[in-house]
């Protein structure tokens, strides 16, 4: 008999097919067109930044784009101010004020921003706004979708990619015209002359809107973009949401216009699908509140239109908050509920954090001024035992003006007799920026007395405008007396 030991094979429990995913297959969302208040505010939004977006490379100021990112000069122009790397702290606080504004309107309002603003609804609804012109509403483009690969279908969708393709290229071209100047840009592409910098970009931005816009579209709102995934930490029950009326709505069920829905054990929903059909994301509302939603309203208009057909009272899926909803709250409650701890804490450091952009910008100067002693002109003793001391000033004209500069200087601790050499008008032109070098002696019988010392000196670099609008900046630094 044998002794050896009989190895039987065991099955895992739960054991996942060997061939299957972890992840359910996409389903490409059709989206039906809508008609109501906030589909109207939507494309008033598309409209506001589409005009902004692709005007502002073509509006002239003081003879050169109002807004223009100039990377090869370093200088970058918003309107009449001019910033250098060295305001690279204005950037800095742009951020933390634009988080900062993110927890405050999402804590109020959810992510209105999403639905209504943000750059991937905007785009996936001008793309989704030319498919339908161009294939039909949702139930053609369905049906073109199971079409054969011949004749109508590939002249239809053709043509919606030729038309997203342009539009595209058009984006991209103008998301480059913000770095080049547009004027230039255009005229060197019609002339085959553009820099492969250029060419990349236009190209590669112009994909990502084609990309993102006409293909991925919702994916990018579930899967990519983080803010849907961190929403739960700023929202709480009295923040804003798209959603349904469950007590009013249930139990759902189709039925007549003329029927009693209150004889029939119905709610308000007749169980249509048109919240699901026009959603932009392919949610079901009714399934409570979603990570995936984007608060657009889409849902809203389509609801509100099917309630006007039944003749039933509008509001059935709402924008509400969580406690509204569960407790039936109106208007005048939800606004009262809007003012909280966590909203008065974000608000008034949004608050404050722009009121000290405001004036830091306000108040900024004109001018910029770096002082650093010559290391190739040691301090000497020149005429009569006068001694000297050479320095660099870069000096950066913020303006784009031709602008008069006056170098000064004043030691401390009351030593006399300094002066400023070489004192001569320094005159640059708009943004311009200069090293220039400046002497300052002082004088025989005053460094007799401060033979191997390190005087602190003061510099003012005064900007001669006109009369009461001069601007002087005072930099420190030292004078050194050798032995």
């Amino acid at each position: 008999m044998s002794t050896e030991p009989r190895i039987i094979p065991i099955k895992p429990v739960n054991a996942l097919p060997q061939h299957g995913s972890l992840f359910e297959a996409h389903k490409k969302v059709q989206a039906r067109s809508v008609k109501g208040w906030f589909t109207n505010w939507r494309w008033a939004m598309v409209w506001l930044t589409q005009i902004v977006f692709y005007g502002l490379p073509w509006l002239p100021w003081n003879g050169r784009q109002a807004m223009l990112f100039d990377l090869n000069s370093r200088r970058f122009y918003i309107f009449d101010l001019v910033l250098y790397p060295q305001d690279f702290i204005y950037l800095a606080a742009l951020l933390v004020l634009s988080a900062l504004a993110l927890f405050f309107f999402t804590t109020i309002a959810g992510r209105l921003w999403c639905g209504f603003a943000c750059p991937q609804t905007v785009y996936t609804e001008i793309f989704m706004w030319i498919e339908q012109r161009i294939e039909g509403d949702r139930l053609a483009r369905l049906k073109l979708d199971k079409a054969p690969w011949v004749g109508q279908k590939l002249l239809k969708r053709g043509g919606k990619h030729v038309a997203w393709g342009v539009f595209s290229l058009w984006t991209g071209l103008t998301f480059v015209g913000y770095f080049t100047p547009i004027r230039a840009l255009l005229a060197s592409i019609s002339s085959f002359g553009a820099g492969p910098w250029e060419l990349f970009w236009s190209v590669f931005y112009g994909m990502a809107t084609y990309g993102n816009a006409g293909f991925l579209r919702e994916q990018v709102c579930k899967y990519m973009c983080p803010y849907a995934r961190f929403q739960s930490v700023m929202l709480d029950g009295d923040s804003l949401i798209v959603g349904y009326d469950t007590a009013r709505g249930e139990s759902r069920g189709s039925r007549s216009k003329t029927a009693d829905r209150a004889k029939l054990g119905l709610g308000d929903c007749v169980d249509c699908t048109m919240c699901v059909q026009v959603c932009p994301v392919g949610i079901d509302i009714r399934n409570g509140f979603q990570m995936e939603c984007i608060g657009c309203g889409a849902c809203i208009d389509a609801c509100d239109t099917v309630m006007d057909k039944m003749n039933y009272p509008r509001g059935l899926i709402r924008f509400s908050t969580q406690n509204g909803l569960a407790q039936g709250w109106d208007r005048p409650a939800l606004l009262k509920r809007a003012v909280r701890w966590r909203t008065a804490i974000y608000g008034g450091a949004l608050l404050i954090g722009v009121t000290a952009f405001a004036a830091s910008l306000m108040t900024r100067a004109p001018f910029r001024v770096d002082i650093t002693r010559d290391r190739g002109v040691m301090a000497r003793m020149v005429d009569d035992g006068v001694i000297e001391n050479v320095y660099r000033l870069h000096i950066m004209n913020s303006t784009e003006l031709t602008q008069r500069y006056r170098v000064d200087v004043s030691a401390e601790h009351g030593v006399y007799g300094m002066r400023v050499d070489n004192a001569q008008a320094i005159d640059l032109a708009p943004s311009e920026n200069r090293d220039v070098s400046v002497r300052i002696r002082l004088d025989a019988n005053v460094a007799a007395n401060l033979v191997g010392q390190i005087v602190p000196i003061n510099m003012s670099i005064e900007q001669m405008g006109a009369a009461g609008q001069a601007v002087k900046l005072i930099e420190r630094s030292t004078f050194v007396v050798p032995r």
